[in-house]
């Protein structure tokens, strides 16, 4: 999910140096005032001022099939005139329909039923929701308590504050969210946190345990799910979990009739390269409610959904018959319409696939020239990963090489994106994932369009590489 960012974070200077002083009415998320868009087509964005961008991280993983695609915009533009709004409470619409339909349709028999709302941490909130709704629809209302895993972001609510754990983004907030119903475990990141003596499968099992010993603290009829991200975002940085574990996790909660509550607002609706990063990234294991956003409507409409097992749904439906859950802006027609379009592209020209085939490609190239004997960011890159069209790239100063460096109290991942900028290369770059404290870490995210075309894959890349090797050699001792 899209975080917010903490001030430590903004320390780089020539993008933001350039857009310090220019007036601004908003109260922007940076220090600074962004560039100002003024037109985008597919994968390339133009400011203002003329300067022409080629984005490869799509906002924020958003942008799946990139700027101005005929189909889609021909879709908001004919359900305009048709309608453009009407309220959920009272009259559905046809957009919604059909998109609830698709979604259901294509999940092979893991969702019963969806609601739909207006974005990804709107999605997560009311997962929180309906989980509670489930239990207490069924006669189970004891089950208060949620357990998810540090090093998680679910949203900026404060509810999901509440639920997921990075202390920096908390901080401002944490006198005023819930420490009493929402309980934290390890997180599943087996590149810093599995012990040098531990296999793959007694990882695995050390996380297992620990989530049960969570339980049995709590109260196991005390606890309503585990959640947890697929592929970890903006957090950590696309990082996946050991093989085995959300099976693992999964057979916990059975076992203490809990729901297995997967976020997949980051990772999901193809962005891993299939429809849900669960099925090539978490075990083939299916959620009892799952949260969707980002690659859902693709940027042409804010949207998320709250997709839900036939369990979870009759549970509802057998009692109160509704959702208690609801929002102004819910299934709004131009939103549906514009996701079923979205959805309807990435199917007619077969994107998913692309997705997985550049992807591979991108990661081949990432390692090639970051972590070759003789690329020059070699002995700083602690990590590169992802699947299909979402990477990370994990850099660590902490070894003997680091000692000829000196930053100068910059973060090294936003220094980089801001080199990228320069180079007309939009990246995320984010810092805090590499210890649970939250204090030290640089990680830099690719998510192309799923459309990217193999020459844009080279171009990213040369690009990428380029604004590391530059701010290392300028900060070389």
């Amino acid at each position: 999910m899209a975080p917010a960012l903490t001030t430590a974070e903004f320390t780089q200077t020539s993008v933001a140096a350039k857009q310090a002083l220019r007036p601004t009415a908003i109260l922007h998320r940076t220090p600074w005032r962004p560039p100002v868009a003024r037109s985008a087509q597919g994968s390339y964005v133009t400011l203002d001022d003329g300067r022409v961008l080629l984005d490869a991280v799509g906002g924020a993983a958003v942008a799946c099939i990139g700027n101005g695609h005929p189909e889609v915009t021909q879709a908001l533009k004919d359900q305009v005139d048709k309608v453009s709004y009407v309220y959920n409470m009272q009259l559905s619409n046809e957009p919604a329909e059909e998109l609830a339909k698709l979604l259901v349709d294509q999940s092979n028999g893991a969702f019963n039923t969806c609601g739909f709302v207006s974005g990804g941490t709107e999605a997560m909130e009311g997962v929180i929701k309906t989980a509670r709704q489930y239990y207490w629809e069924i006669g189970q209302s004891q089950r208060k308590n949620f357990i998810a895993r540090q090093l998680s972001f679910h949203g900026n609510t404060l509810g999901t504050l509440s639920l997921a754990y990075h202390p920096a983004r908390r901080a401002p907030y944490e006198a005023i969210l819930d420490h009493e119903n929402f309980y934290h475990v390890s997180p599943a990141y087996a590149k810093r946190f599995q012990k040098a003596n531990e296999t793959e499968e007694q990882y695995v099992e050390r996380l297992r345990q620990e989530l049960e010993d969570k339980f049995i603290e709590l109260g196991p009829d005390t606890v309503i799910g585990f959640v947890a991200e697929t592929v970890v975002g903006a957090t950590t940085g696309v990082v996946p979990a050991p093989k085995g574990y959300f099976k693992a996790m999964k057979s916990v909660c059975d076992k203490y009739g809990a729901l297995f509550i997967l976020d997949e607002v980051m990772s999901g609706m193809g962005r891993m390269g299939t429809l849900h990063a669960w099925e090539s990234f978490g075990d083939n294991v299916s959620p009892d409610i799952q949260a969707v956003a980002k690659g859902l409507g693709g940027g042409y409409a804010s949207i998320g959904a709250v997709l839900m097992s036939k369990k979870v749904a009759d549970g509802i439906r057998d009692s109160a018959g509704f959702w208690k859950h609801g929002h102004t802006y819910q299934a709004h027609p131009l939103a549906c319409a514009a996701s079923l379009a979205v959805q309807k592209v990435i199917m007619k020209e077969n994107l998913l696939e692309n997705a997985r085939v550049q992807g591979e490609y991108l990661g081949s190239l990432l390692r090639e020239r970051l972590q070759s004997p003789n690329a020059l960011a070699a002995p700083f890159t602690f990590d590169v990963r992802g699947g299909g069209a979402w990477w990370g790239v994990e850099f660590d100063f902490s070894g003997p090489e680091a000692a000829r460096l000196d930053f100068k109290g910059e973060k090294f991942a936003m220094a980089v994106q801001a080199r990228c900028m320069d180079k007309g290369l939009i990246i995320m770059g984010l810092t805090g994932g590499a210890n649970i404290e939250g204090t030290t870490g640089d990680h830099l995210m690719l998510s192309p369009a799923y459309n990217i075309a193999r020459e844009q894959v080279e171009k990213v890349v040369d690009l990428f590489v380029e604004a590391i090797e530059e701010v290392l050699r300028e900060n070389t001792i």
